[in-house]
């Protein structure tokens, strides 16, 4: 009898926890983790792309909170990204680390114009998979300081 290969244990995230982006200096954004979506999501108001030592940058604008955060970085491609409402959108695509938890990995995130969503962050399914496992019924398993705060038990 052939043995099954023994799968990696996967960390557990809930529907919506606190993300950072070391590379760009942003902790702490509130993220809705989205399985339905294929591509990951920043709001981020384009400033301006650029071209430094022949690579193309990006400078962009993070709200969230009431506070203001210019960023800088790699620009990877601009892509026709189908939003929830089924529109298809030409957005500024960016690669760079992405933590959750204790897991940092580099994953592609569009910047989009989430000024009428409750998140400023969607993390989709390109990004979790071979990360996590998706729990939609709790919040803030990567996040142990909001679920003490939001008073939610494991």
């Amino acid at each position: 009898m052939t043995e099954k290969p023994k799968r990696k244990r996967l960390p557990i995230v809930g529907w919506r926890e606190l993300v950072g982006l070391p590379e760009l200096g942003l902790a702490g954004i509130p993220a809705k983790i989205d399985s339905g979506a294929r591509t990951s999501s920043l709001h981020g108001e384009v400033i301006e792309d650029f071209e430094r030592d022949g690579e193309r940058f990006v400078r962009f604008a993070v709200d969230w909170d009431g506070e203001r955060h210019e960023c800088v970085a790699v620009h990877v491609d601009i892509r026709g990204i189908t939003s929830s409402n089924g529109e298809t959108q030409r957005r500024y695509v960016i690669k760079t680390p992405l933590r959750i938890g204790e897991v940092t990995f580099r994953t592609e995130i569009s910047l989009a114009d989430r000024s009428d969503m409750k998140f400023p962050m969607l993390v989709g399914r390109t990004a979790l998979r071979r990360h996590f496992l998706v729990d939609s019924g709790h919040s803030w398993l990567q996040t142990p300081t909001m679920k003490k705060r939001k008073g939610q038990h494991p």
